[in-house]
């Protein structure tokens, strides 16, 4: 595994609270791309530089690394389907809400994907293993996540992004858009990768896992920086409505839906609480990323994370309490 799921998949040394640790390890990183914005190291354009960089290069290299890795049979479970159903349901719940605002199309997928799109690289890994006391909790949501969710909504946000600007791509492209997208390139490269037992070299492997471990700081100190001079959540006033939707959904619903679902698959225990704590993390830095990499959204996907991340603490403290 590369570095930053390494980094990630220890809990610790039993001191600090492995929910808290994982909330910590995200807010130091942001915290240094705040303070990075703030002295201006990196310039006026650090924000848009860094979530390119993290999309184009270092993202499709963390889809590869992992996905290859998985064990694609072993995820392909119950777990998976309560990932699957309340994941797209959280996402799609959202639409009628931008639609019947007449909000912009690429807000409406921004605010659609940071509906369900959770954060279980960075933070679900350290979480579920301090619960646990296993990373592989979360594989269903990452599978599902990297193999289905990312390259939906950024074949979609690129398809938006044209349009936006008055550019009327042929049918021809519109449906060829997943094969010109890095994100959903890398997806099918690792699942073949994983499904057919290929064994990558070493020395091919080792430049794209260095690339992969930028992924994840380069999305979070993007996200600080773009808190520079920003406002507070909620302080526009006309993403007021969508961002409480957002949060209605993503750290009320979502783990609702995934414990209703469990139940009724006949889930109990520790297998019923981990499809909750995981329906109940917050929405990924990576929605953010995606929202600057194609300048749709910007605003509400950064409130969007901001919000639910700060919400999904005691949310899932009171999940563990109920559940655990």
């Amino acid at each position: 595994m590369c570095r930053t799921a390494q980094l990630y998949g220890v809990a610790g040394d039993g001191e600090v609270n492995g929910v808290v640790e994982g909330f910590l390890a995200i807010g130091v990183v942001i915290a240094v791309g705040y303070l990075v914005g703030r002295l201006g190291v990196l310039g006026p354009s650090a924000t848009q530089v860094l979530s390119r960089a993290a999309f184009f290069v270092a993202s499709p290299a963390l889809l590869f690394v992992t996905l290859s890795r998985a064990d694609v049979a072993a995820v392909l479970s119950g777990d998976l389907v309560v990932t699957a159903v309340t994941s797209s349901l959280a996402c799609l719940l959202y639409v009628p809400v931008g639609l019947l605002r007449r909000r912009p199309p690429g807000e409406v997928t921004i605010g659609a994907m940071a509906s369900g799109y959770v954060n279980a690289g960075n933070l679900g890994l350290p979480v579920v293993t301090y619960v646990f006391g296993d990373a592989t909790v979360v594989a269903p949501v990452l599978l599902f996540q990297l193999a289905v969710l990312t390259p939906v909504f950024t074949t979609v946000l690129d398809v938006q992004s044209e349009r936006a600007t008055g550019a009327r791509p042929p049918l021809l492209r519109t449906l060829t858009a997943p094969a010109r997208n890095p994100l959903a390139l890398a997806t099918a490269a690792g699942l073949v990768v994983s499904a057919t037992g290929i064994v990558v070299p070493g020395p091919v492997l080792a430049p794209v896992e260095l690339l992969a471990d930028f992924a994840v700081p380069g999305m979070l100190l993007a996200f600080g920086i773009s808190l520079h001079a920003a406002a507070l959540p909620g302080r526009q006033r006309d993403l007021r409505p969508s961002l409480a939707a957002v949060v209605l959904l993503k750290n009320l619903l979502h783990p609702l839906l995934a414990l209703l679902l469990g139940l009724w698959l006949g889930m109990a225990g520790e297998r019923l609480l981990a499809v909750v704590v995981c329906a109940a993390l917050p929405t990924a830095q990576n929605v953010f990323g995606y929202a600057v990499r194609f300048d749709q959204g910007v605003s509400l996907a950064r409130d969007s994370a901001l919000a639910t991340t700060v919400l999904s603490l005691p949310m899932m403290f009171v999940v563990v309490a109920l559940l655990g």
